[in-house]
């Protein structure tokens, strides 16, 4: 099968477009899924760069969320059966490709009237979003939340949900997404590479500094999120570190930033406390009843611009969510 193929720690760059790749047979409990659209993450360049935790070793079949058609399964799996269109995530990879093996249990079925890659970021982006709001970063009427890239995939989505629950959005985003961040929602929309940052927030927040901080931004900016939030009660919720890696010391929690810093992966949250993620994705169902969320509408390239799109992704070049079709025709759903 077609597939990309990590070849070493150095980034996307090492992406390579193999035609020979055996096709992978689904296991007990797995089931085999013809992809039809594949998610780009920053999960995927953490990969590639070899920073994150316990990932796969080159070479590698890439790509951790994948959406189309089962066409197989493992023994004892009882569903969803052949022919069902899912989304779910391999956190070992294996998305940029025809088929991957995905677990059962873990897969969500396409909703009705939704093409594959419009569920793009059901498991992903919108769980995350919703993880860094509801009961990690317990958000409120009236509050004020510090969302980071917010033109991006789970950046979008966090802007809609914060507003649905009646906060006050400051977004931030190269200048030219801020009109698409406006028109999300938001309140307020920040250069995300102004200097002075943490004192625009506390400016539009009176000076107290914003209740909730959602912390993607990572590198430089990581620092501007703590001197952004609220003293005592504000929660920095840090979920990615697309600028790097960042520290924070205990004399500074003391002594500087005296605020509850909160870490979230959400394939861990699904693992330690699978209730919490039941909650969640009710929680995300009534939303999308709602219609604070509906069908996402990524920007698809074909698999083989899977290294360039990724390197744009790195270089937070992209709006909204990305995705790959490895099958040269793209079929859609009826």
């Amino acid at each position: 099968m077609r597939a990309l193929q990590q070849t070493s720690f150095d980034g996307p760059r090492d992406l390579r477009l193999i035609t020979d790749a055996p096709t992978p047979v689904p296991g007990p409990g797995e089931i085999l899924i013809r992809v039809m659209a594949a998610g780009l993450n920053f999960v995927d360049i953490s990969q590639s760069r070899g920073t994150f935790a316990d990932g796969p070793r080159p070479p590698y079949v890439a790509g951790i969320e994948g959406a189309g058609e089962v066409v197989a399964a493992g023994t004892g799996v009882t569903g969803p059966p052949p022919g069902t269109h899912v989304v779910g995530v391999g956190i070992d990879g294996g998305a940029f490709a025809e088929f991957m093996v995905l677990p059962a249990a873990g897969a969500v079925p396409v909703p009705a009237g939704w093409a594959d890659e419009q569920a793009l970021g059901l498991m992903v982006n919108w769980p995350t979003a919703l993880a860094a709001l509801k009961p990690l970063g317990a958000v409120a009427e009236g509050q004020s939340v510090l969302i980071h890239a917010a033109a991006g995939g789970t950046g979008q989505a966090a802007v809609r949900m914060a507003k649905h629950y009646g906060a006050t959005v400051i977004g931030t985003a190269s200048p030219g997404k801020h009109d698409l961040v406006r028109a999300l929602g938001a309140d307020h929309v920040l250069d995300s590479r102004r200097a002075d940052l943490a004192a625009q927030v506390r400016r539009l927040t009176g000076g107290a500094g914003a209740d909730l901080v959602l912390e993607s931004a990572g590198g430089a900016t990581f620092a501007a999120s703590l001197a952004a939030a609220r003293r005592v009660t504000g929660r920095v919720v840090v979920f990615g570190l697309a600028g790097g890696e960042a520290r924070v010391t205990n004399w500074e929690l003391v002594y500087r930033h005296q605020i509850h810093v909160v870490g979230l992966n959400i394939g861990v949250l699904i693992q330690a406390a699978p209730a919490m993620f039941g909650e969640l994705m009710a929680e995300m169902s009534a939303l999308l009843a709602a219609g604070v969320l509906g069908p996402a509408e990524p920007t698809v390239r074909p698999l083989a611009e899977g290294p360039e799109a990724l390197a744009e992704l790195e270089a937070r070049a992209t709006v909204g969510k990305l995705a790959l079709r490895p099958s040269a025709a793209g079929p859609e759903r009826a």
